[in-house]
């Protein structure tokens, strides 16, 4: 039971979870911040499992749509699907149900996430498709991240606003800079297989040169929030902390060297949005 528990994690990557959860608690804390509202606790758990469920739902379709071109991959044979440790049909049996979860959660929190669920549904799981016929990829993955601080926000004031955008904002940039790095590692077989993305359609040196202009913009959005939201010295060290670990990672990624791409794209970004995180909600709460 722990080992198929235990493939079905490794199935959704649930570590990588902590690229989008962390700003999910920001917009919640922005919420407490920004309005008269105090923390709940029930709809702050009611926000982490339409997280996880989401998530879990993007990612599972994601490898029961990629399945046929994961088995030809060298990179992703291993993964569960095609190497059969889990089928096809029980992983569109777990997208179905993540969904049902995920849109259940939402109307329990309240009528406006209710009413945006499908809407969310459709662009994390709509991502899955989209390699097939637009370069853009990786900015509808940016779109489906950056539901997160907006989605933690409207839980709790059930309307959106100018701050909680901007970190959404901040999000897309962010995810999108980093998946064109990840992207890397299949530019030759996507060409293969008429498979689109931004390494595919620029050349490696001019998508890495795109990523670093969107974490740039990135970097910029972290400034912005400083002013826009009147934070303290605690967001200025975490969002330092953010923006160094953003340019760090195109120092160890190269053209002609993409063996620590998975350190960028997981371990770096991971320890950013973490430690970016525990910085602002200090800062709005301390």
């Amino acid at each position: 039971m722990i080992a198929i528990f235990k493939n079905y994690l490794s199935l959704i990557k649930f570590s990588h979870t902590i690229f989008a959860l962390p700003f999910c608690f920001i917009g919640f804390s922005l919420a407490i911040k920004t309005n008269t509202v105090s923390f709940n606790w029930e709809k702050f758990i009611l926000v982490i499992l339409c997280m996880l469920f989401a998530r879990s739902a993007a990612m599972a379709f994601n490898r029961y749509i990629d399945r046929h071109f994961d088995k030809k991959n060298p990179r992703t044979a291993i993964r569960e699907i095609p190497s059969n440790i889990i089928s096809p049909n029980a992983a569109i049996f777990l997208v179905i149900t993540c969904c049902i979860f995920f849109i259940f959660c939402s109307y329990l929190i309240n009528s406006l996430c209710f009413y945006l669920s499908p809407i969310a549904l459709i662009i994390i799981l709509g991502y899955s498709f989209t390699k097939r016929f637009t370069s853009l990829c990786h900015l509808i993955l940016g779109l489906g991240l950056a539901l997160a601080p907006i989605g933690g926000y409207i839980a709790l004031t059930e309307k959106f606003d100018g701050l909680p955008i901007l970190f959404s904002f901040l999000v897309f940039l962010w995810t999108s800079g980093f998946d064109i790095i990840y992207a890397l590692q299949d530019d030759e077989f996507d060409k293969v297989q008429n498979l689109k993305s931004i390494p595919v359609f620029l050349g490696r040196k001019k998508a890495l040169r795109l990523s670093e202009f969107f974490h740039l913009l990135t970097a910029i959005c972290v400034i912005s929030a400083y002013f826009f939201g009147n934070f303290g010295w605690l967001y200025i060290m975490g969002g330092s902390s953010f923006i160094g670990l953003l340019f760090y990672q195109h120092t160890i990624v190269k053209t002609n060297d993409l063996s620590k791409v998975n350190l960028a794209f997981a371990t770096v970004n991971g320890c950013a949005s973490i430690t970016y995180c525990l910085f602002v909600c200090s800062d709005i709460f301390l």
